[in-house]
């Protein structure tokens, strides 16, 4: 039995339909792989969010001055992205440039199973962020927190004597969020 034209158009329209969602799929795919290292590019372009690992710069030479001509105040500011409180136990410090300071961030966790987290800082204003020199701080590294565990965080820093001197206040904002989604985490052996 022969098909009929319409049969035949019908049959080469579901193919050009089915090679179309195909491409798209298959776009998609590619848009979603390349999403991440994309990302990442544009945060360290922008230098917003940039995962943060220990500064081996941070650490003070013997002959380092302080210097008591300047002070600036450091701001600091807690965002959470999962099932915490997250937050610094003071709002501000004022620092002078090259002087060792400590500044404290607690975490709660409201869950009942344990959870893993990493903070990633931000700053601004943006030209201050390769200032800022971190010698201690929890966003080193992913945090383990245990169920309704409370924890208090110590961030260790100076700012470099360099900073241009018309800033005078820097934020350091850090974002908390869950690593992994809502899966339980299995203990360490």
């Amino acid at each position: 039995m022969q098909k009929s034209k319409a049969q035949c158009l019908i049959a080469r329209l579901n193919r050009v339909i089915l090679n179309k969602l195909l491409f798209i799929a298959v776009m998609m795919f590619g848009f979603g792989y390349a999403l991440v290292p994309v990302y990442k590019k544009i945060c360290e372009l922008t230098a917003v969010n940039i995962l943060t690992v220990k500064d081996d710069k941070a650490v003070l030479p013997a002959n380092s001055q302080i210097d008591q001509s300047r002070v600036i105040t450091v701001e600091f500011d807690a965002n959470s992205r999962g099932p915490w409180r997250f937050r610094p136990v003071v709002s501000s410090l004022q620092v002078h440039p090259g002087e060792m300071a400590q500044v404290i961030y607690e975490v709660v966790n409201t869950q009942s199973r344990k959870m893993n987290a990493q903070a990633i800082p931000s700053y601004a204003p943006q030209q201050a962020t390769p200032f800022f020199m971190k010698v201690e701080c929890f966003c080193f590294k992913q945090q383990t927190l245990l169920p309704n565990e409370a924890r208090q965080m110590p961030v260790v820093f100076y700012i470099d004597p360099k900073l241009p001197r018309n800033v005078k206040v820097i934020t350091l904002s850090y974002t908390f969020f869950e690593v992994g989604g809502n899966q339980s985490i299995k203990a360490a052996t």
